[in-house]
Order: structure tokens, then C-alpha cells, then sequence
């Protein structure tokens, strides 16, 4: 039987060079995010501060009619780059279900560290929830997959309350065992060390908030990705939880997140239904 074994972690974990014309993301994302904006105009709230930094700060999408209840997601970028503007577009699948959607920014590294992201994202679920009522379902993508799963096993900041009205989280390519990124180049602005490394793992804790876990991911992504895909959910489902693993043809580490735009795909299906 021939074994594996990863040489090059800097290439694992590298989704734009390895994905045809990669290179159009992020911006592929800008136009549509902004149009969201103006076709929502009075049904969004936008740049609500939670917090004292400056990054810290949603927006907040209504639909029509009160709201079934609140949904929000936490974008990627290896909790390095990127910011709430590039993803609005991609609460269209939550409204057209009747959920509010808040989507934040947060501080990055080097600034900040990975454990203070989490906790910043905490603050800001808190934030959007005191605004709006019912439950509360997360999702959040690559590193935003990493941060609400992280936010189900405590000790982050999240408010007793506002965790008893979790009710479900999808992580879409979730990074959820951090320690490969030890080996990355990335990790020298990063600055993971192994004790935070292991402390801010989701596949090294345990949950202490029981809801379903969808782990979800490209079935063309790179192997790491759908490996930690898989990991979270065969870790937390021998814990207890009620998880289930998808690998969506056809789709990588960008395109993956089409689906929450849209109202009747199938990832919007089964966060909704």
C-alpha cells in the first residue's frame, strides 16, 4: 500500500495558485457584494460598531417581514486579509429563507491573534443578536469555519444566552486542526505557537455546545482542505455531536460559497430547511 506524506505545506494550503484563473479572487466578489448592498438600501444596517477596534464593526441585512431569525457568517483569508465588503452578496440565500444576516469584520494578524479573533467574532454574535430575535444558526468559511466552530467549545466570550440560541453551524472548508500551519510560511505573520495552536484547534476540544455540524467542502479543493473537512466531523461525531460531511462537485476553495447566495441551492437548502 503506498503512503503519502505532504513535502510542501506552503503548497497544501495555497487555494488562488492551484485553482484555474485563481487569480480572479477575491475581487470576483466585490462587484456582486456591492450590488447586494444597493438592491437591500433601506433593509441593511451597515458598519454597526461591536467592539473598540476599528475592524470591528457588521453589517446587518433584513429581509422582508420579520425575521425567522439570525444567521451569520464570518469570512476567510486566513485571518490575515480581507473584510465584511467582499461576502454581502452572499446573505441572498438566508433572506430569501426569511433570516436576518449579520456578517462582520475583525482585527487580523499580526495585529491580533488567532484567540482574539475568535473572541472579537464572539463579541460581534452578540452584538447581532441583541438586535434581532430567534435562533441563531453560524456559518463561516476556510478561517470563518475555524472561528464558529471554535465558538461552540467555550471560553471564548460568547454570552450563555446567545449559545442557548444556537441551534446549527456549517463550516465551509473549515481549517480545523491549526497545527499543520506551523509548517507555513504563513505562519511567520501568523505567529501561531504550538500551545495556541492546540488551544484554538476545534478538532483538538470539545464542544460544549451540542447542535448539528455540517463540515462542508469543494470536492476539487486541495487534499488539506478536504481532509480537515472531514476530520472535524468524525472527531465531534465519536464526541456526541450529530455531524454530517459534504464534498460538493464541482466546486473548489472559492466557488465553494456560491451556494449561500442562493436561495434554493443546495447548501442554502439544508442550512434553511
Amino acid at each position: 500500500m503506498p503512503l503519502f506524506r505532504v513535502q510542501n505545506w506552503d503548497d497544501a494550503y495555497a487555494n488562488g495558485a492551484n485553482i484555474p484563473g485563481g487569480e480572479r479572487w477575491p475581487e470576483a466578489w466585490v462587484q456582486p457584494a456591492a450590488d447586494f448592498r444597493t438592491v437591500t438600501g433601506k433593509r441593511a444596517e451597515l458598519d454597526i460598531a461591536y467592539g473598540d477596534h476599528p475592524r470591528e464593526k457588521l453589517d446587518l441585512f433584513f429581509p422582508v417581514g420579520e425575521p425567522r431569525g439570525l444567521f451569520v457568517f464570518v469570512h476567510g483569508g486566513y485571518w490575515l486579509a480581507l473584510d465584511k465588503s467582499y461576502w454581502s452578496h452572499l446573505a441572498g440565500g438566508a433572506i430569501g429563507h426569511g433570516w436576518a444576516v449579520a456578517i462582520p469584520s475583525y482585527p487580523l494578524c499580526p495585529e491580533v491573534r488567532v484567540a482574539d479573533i475568535v473572541r472579537s467574532v464572539a463579541r460581534s454574535v452578540a452584538m447581532a443578536a441583541a438586535r434581532v430575535g430567534g435562533q441563531i444558526r453560524l456559518a463561516g468559511h476556510s478561517a470563518g469555519g475555524q472561528v464558529v466552530t471554535r465558538l461552540l467549545c467555550g471560553g471564548t466570550g460568547l454570552p450563555d444566552p446567545v449559545a442557548a440560541r444556537v441551534d446549527g453551524v456549517m463550516s465551509i472548508s473549515g481549517v480545523h486542526d491549526l497545527r499543520p500551519l506551523l509548517r507555513t510560511e504563513m505562519n511567520e505573520t501568523l505567529g501561531l505557537d504550538i500551545r495556541e495552536a492546540r488551544a484554538e484547534s476545534p478538532a483538538l476540544l470539545e464542544p460544549v455546545i451540542d447542535v448539528p455540524v455540517i463540515c462542508w467542502a469543494g470536492a476539487a479543493e486541495r487534499a488539506e482542505f478536504v481532509r480537515q473537512n472531514a476530520l472535524l466531523a468524525n472527531v465531534w461525531r465519536g464526541l456526541g455531536l450529530a455531524t454530517e460531511t459534504v464534498e460538493e462537485p464541482d466546486r473548489h476553495h472559492f466557488s465553494v460559497v456560491d451556494g449561500l447566495a442562493q436561495e434554493d441551492s443546495p447548501m442554502t437548502t439544508i442550512l434553511f430547511s
